[in-house]
């Protein structure tokens, strides 16, 4: 049995959450986030706590409702604190800019990388090798931040690439003569 859905979310001052049927929408200081609950969770709101319950004892309907728990906790601290991941990009000449809704990145190629940055994400760069993606959605900060990446992941021989600020990046031994 979850016992993450049992746990009641506090809402913190500033945010408004309206619960019409499976539709929920949480409003704060940041921004604006809405979500479809599922149809086997019900959620009642008792003045400034949410409460998640399964509608039946289904051992699958308590998993649903610790999901369903997890992401409305993750909307509430996101448009009160907002969502924050942090890249560096290791190598010579690697660098990164973030020009209006674009970044652009110098990563080895022979050509640069232009990301567009999408609706609801802020990039900063606060200097040439950092990356600092910001925003109101936990899964789409994820989301961006790994797009980032991906254009090259670190590699193990040397550590170059782009990777994330707490990344351990296991390194393999050169071959051997």
């Amino acid at each position: 049995m979850s016992r993450v859905a049992k746990k009641p979310i506090e809402l913190p001052s500033g945010v408004n959450v309206t619960v019409s049927g499976r539709n929920v929408a949480v409003k704060g200081p940041k921004g604006s986030l809405a979500w479809d609950i599922h149809e086997t969770v019900e959620v009642t709101q008792d003045g400034n706590t949410l409460v998640l319950a399964p509608r039946d004892g289904d051992a699958s309907h308590f998993a649903m409702a610790g999901t369903m728990r997890a992401l409305l906790n993750n909307m509430v601290t996101g448009v009160s604190q907002g969502f924050e991941r942090k890249l560096e990009l290791v190598g010579v000449g690697y660098r990164a800019q973030a020009q209006g809704n674009k970044l652009n990145l110098s990563l080895g190629f022979s050509h640069p990388v232009e990301y567009p940055v999408p609706e609801g994400i802020t990039i900063e760069t606060p200097s040439q090798t950092e990356i600092v993606v910001k925003g109101v959605d936990k899964q789409q900060v994820g989301q961006v931040a790994a797009e980032i990446r991906a254009f090259r992941p670190p590699e193990p021989y040397k550590g170059k690439g782009v990777k994330y600020a707490n990344e351990q990046i296991i390194r393999k031994e050169a071959k051997k003569k």
